[in-house]
């Protein structure tokens, strides 16, 4: 496997909690599961990945810019995540910026797919795409059971 592909699984499964979390409604039992899933995923998703994919790309002049975009979205979703976290879960600001976080998920995870991993595909050797992917699945198990 490599990196590329281990990102994927993690995309396609923040894309199904996504949409999985603002078809819910009312401070609920799914409501809570399915923010639950979406964020604990995201963070764990997005420590492998700066750690184990952007961080690499730096050390290349051609990745500067594209990991330092993908980072501050990132921070993007972390912020609203965070007025998630504050914002009563029954309340339409809740839902709104739910929606919002879900239109955020979806640009990036498009983007990285369509323009990133391309970018990323020319400035990384098979080895380093393989090696990456290993520590990346590390990173990222090791996340998702420390939550």
């Amino acid at each position: 496997m490599n990196i590329f592909e281990a990102l994927r699984e993690s995309h396609d499964r923040q894309r199904t909690y996504a949409k999985s979390l603002i078809k819910t409604s009312g401070d609920t039992p799914e409501r809570v599961e399915a923010y639950k899933l979406l964020k604990d995923e995201l963070q764990a998703h997005e420590t492998a990945e700066e750690r184990h994919f952007y961080i690499p790309l730096m050390e290349c002049d051609a990745g500067v810019d594209l990991s330092r975009h993908a980072i501050s979205e990132h921070h993007e979703m972390d912020e609203m995540m965070e007025e998630l976290d504050e914002t009563e879960m029954s309340s339409p600001a809740w839902l709104a910026t739910a929606k919002k976080l879900s239109e955020k998920v979806h640009h990036h995870l498009e983007e990285e797919e369509q323009k990133f991993f391309q970018m990323a595909g020319k400035l990384l050797n098979e080895k380093q795409k393989v090696q990456l992917a290993g520590q990346y699945e590390k990173e990222y198990q090791e996340q998702v059971e420390s939550k």
